[in-house]
């Protein structure tokens, strides 16, 4: 099988190259300058080509200027445009970034090149692009509806375009699913993950020397995904490492509380992020008896199911056992001259309440004491 895609010499388009070869796929890969501002991104993706042929994978790699083509668009990521937003990655002002159908343009010539290798070879091929959920917001040419409209635009103005089909395989994922994606590609193609991703770039601002600052929105996204899987971005920072994580981690604070605010009920706030209580027997599920799933009301984790719920008397929903993917956290806890194990939400560190040793002995024992305000209940439908 025949694959054509982008290759920016950033992290998402080099984990798909990853998974493309992993594949055993024959991959063309096209390079585009634009006039964007971190062009040492085209630097990156060449080294790239250059290390994997070292390792006996053969890429073949074309940079194509669009430098005149774009000379009289309007984006911030662009050379003629102002100073790159800093902040994080979902916020307004990243918009200032967008540049005026850009994938559109892309996609036209990794259609044309997969079609005329088609043609020469006889045989199918893709158009593999890296775009994934967290562009889909401020990006709207990274949209799953944006790609189906485009394919069936492609379809029907061109011959030989049954054989042509479209590839987005991070297109429900984020940045973390991605990179644990290419983790398991480095290790099926025998490479070192750290030097592959040394030659990758997605800082939209680099310095003269080609190295991220560490506060751009792409900066923040790419640092919190690397962490989020354990492991040290191999690439330069301005600053070290610590530092940018540092910065990285209280972004993502600031934005998630601001989005928390706007989202959650006064109470829904104060319980989980203020580590507020409800009061007893007030609760929308302390006597709930339906059938159905609790989720974490802030990042929507699944931690608890209602086979697991119990009726304790004591005023709120009570569980004695958690859901085996919900990994929920547990903390001591001194507040109000006691000691307690308060319990919070893995992914997102919401306070959801506290755990105590005076449940169902056939279960273990434990009692997961929560707030109803910190949990959604999704009822499960009949053919559950």
């Amino acid at each position: 099988m025949f694959a054509v895609m982008a290759l920016s010499g950033g992290m998402d388009s080099t984990s798909l190259l990853l998974n493309l070869l992993a594949r055993k796929m024959n991959v063309t890969c096209l390079s585009f300058d634009y006039g964007q501002k971190h062009n040492v991104e085209l630097e990156r993706a060449s080294s790239l080509i250059e290390y994997l042929r070292t390792h006996s994978i053969k890429v073949e790699h074309q940079i194509i200027d669009l430098r005149s083509a774009t000379a009289l668009f309007s984006s911030d990521l662009l050379t003629t445009g102002d100073e790159v937003p800093k902040g994080h990655y979902e916020e307004e002002s990243m918009k200032a970034t967008v540049v005026p159908n850009r994938n559109a343009v892309f996609a036209s010539l990794l259609y044309g090149t997969a079609l005329s290798i088609s043609t020469d070879h006889t045989s199918d091929a893709v158009v593999a692009l890296g775009v994934h959920s967290g562009d889909h917001a401020i990006y709207p040419d990274c949209r799953p509806e944006f790609y189906r409209v485009l394919e069936h635009a492609f379809a029907i103005g061109n011959w030989g375009s049954e054989r042509i089909s479209f590839e987005l395989p991070y297109l429900e994922e984020d940045k973390i699913g991605i990179l644990t994606d290419a983790m398991n590609s480095v290790n099926i193609l025998g490479l070192d993950f750290d030097e592959v991703f040394r030659r990758t770039i997605t800082s939209y601002d680099p310095d003269e020397l080609g190295r991220s600052h560490g506060e751009t929105g792409s900066d923040v996204e790419r640092i919190l995904a690397f962490h989020a899987i354990g492991r040290i971005d191999p690439i330069e920072y301005v600053k070290p490492w610590e530092d940018v994580l540092s910065n990285a981690l209280d972004i993502e604070r600031k934005h998630k509380d601001t989005e928390y605010r706007e989202r959650l009920t006064p109470l829904q706030y104060h319980v989980t992020r203020e580590q507020g209580t409800e009061h007893g027997f007030t609760g929308q599920y302390w006597d709930e008896k339906r059938g159905g799933d609790y989720f974490c009301i802030c990042c929507k984790t699944l931690l608890f199911k209602s086979t697991m719920k119990f009726d304790s008397g004591c005023g709120w929903p009570s569980f004695h056992s958690e859901h085996e993917e919900a990994n929920i956290k547990r903390l001591e806890d001194t507040t109000h001259g006691m000691l307690r194990v308060e319990v919070r939400c893995n992914q997102c560190d919401a306070h959801l309440g506290h755990v105590f040793n005076d449940g169902p002995k056939k279960y273990g024992g434990e009692r997961y004491c929560i707030n109803s305000a910190s949990m959604n209940f999704n009822e499960w439908s009949e053919s559950s």
